[in-house]
């Protein structure tokens, strides 16, 4: 079956790009759909090419689309879907992009840069894209951006029961890597029965990209288990960093929580061993076989994409999923 139908006659059809086909099986089948069959390839020039397979009239389209490296290309054949779908006249398109293309690009640090996070989000709806989901935005302004329904989707409950599971939640510190994301670590630590919070101060050259050097730690740790938290982890090297700081401070144990791995090179290396006794994430981008180490868990967020996008075809409450937390 590919498609969901209700008793309105409305219908739902799932599609995919190429780069994470996993994710987007896991979700069908937790929908308990197939994929809607599509023909995609890219031509000698790096042209795209998508044609689906079935007929999409009056459907309610979701447009599944990770964006690991190379970005570009990703976001240019989840645009042509999209596109397609459109000239195909579905009824509706979202676009289910669980790791948001650009999304640390969302404001201006300087003269005559761009604001990347906005385009990104003006070429969806100039695609054709109705609605837009995603998970754990960078930041939250980038909702502002896309000019129609936005649902943004959170791992942290998810990331969060994984780790209580595994530790004894009074002996827990819930660490951001700086200030800005305090208020995602305040989320973490009511989650984890009210842990105390601590944050590392780190400092960063905006003239160097991937680079931030971590310098001292602010709050009580010693003796601690430390559940480092962050919404993505691209090289590594401000989160290793961050853990040897928590290590020098008396930390007793550092778990790393995000749920993005970019893990770009040579984040494998790194993470592994940096001292941390497990890095978390989730399969919102998919991994190399070089990107994987041995204190890794990956949890799949398919469960809570599924639920999303029956909320959104069922025109139910997205919000409930989350126990009345803004998203």
């Amino acid at each position: 079956m590919t498609e969901i139908t209700n008793p309105g006659e409305k219908k739902l059809v799932l599609v995919s790009g190429r780069a994470h086909p996993e994710l987007a099986e896991q979700i069908a089948a937790e929908l308990g759909i197939d994929l809607l069959p599509s023909s995609a390839y890219t031509f000698a020039n790096g042209e795209t090419y998508v044609r689906f397979e079935e007929s999409v009239r009056g459907a309610d389209a979701f447009v599944i689309q990770s964006h690991p490296a190379p970005i570009n290309e990703h976001m240019m054949e989840q645009l042509i879907m999209i596109d397609s779908l459109k000239r195909a006249s579905a009824r509706s398109i979202t676009v289910v992009s669980p790791f948001y293309p650009y999304a640390r690009q969302d404001k201006k640090h300087k003269g005559r840069e761009p604001i990347s996070a906005r385009l990104m989000a003006d070429l969806y709806k100039t695609a054709g894209a109705d609605r837009l989901m995603s998970v754990d935005l960078h930041t939250a302004q980038i909702q502002g951006f896309f000019d129609g329904p936005v649902d943004h989707l959170m791992a942290i409950p998810l990331l969060a029961q994984h780790v209580a599971s595994k530790v004894d939640t009074d002996q827990v510190t819930v660490v951001s890597p700086d200030t800005g994301r305090v208020r995602v670590a305040e989320q973490w630590a009511e989650l984890l029965g009210g842990a105390p919070l601590a944050f590392v101060h780190k400092t960063r050259d905006i003239n160097v990209p991937n680079q931030a050097v971590s310098k001292t730690v602010v709050g009580e740790i010693e003796g601690r288990t430390c559940v480092l938290i962050d919404d993505m982890i691209d090289t590594g090297g401000t989160i290793a960093g961050a853990v040897k700081v928590l290590k020098e401070n008396g930390a007793k144990d550092v778990i790393i929580a995000a749920t993005h791995p970019v893990f770009s090179h040579p984040a494998a290396e790194r993470l592994g061993g940096c001292g941390a006794s497990e890095v978390i994430v989730t399969n919102t981008l998919p991994l190399r076989e070089d990107q994987v180490f041995d204190n890794l868990t990956v949890l799949s967020i398919a469960p809570i994409l599924a639920q999303a996008i029956k909320e959104v075809f069922d025109e139910g409450s997205v919000t409930s999923l989350f126990e009345g937390r803004a998203n």
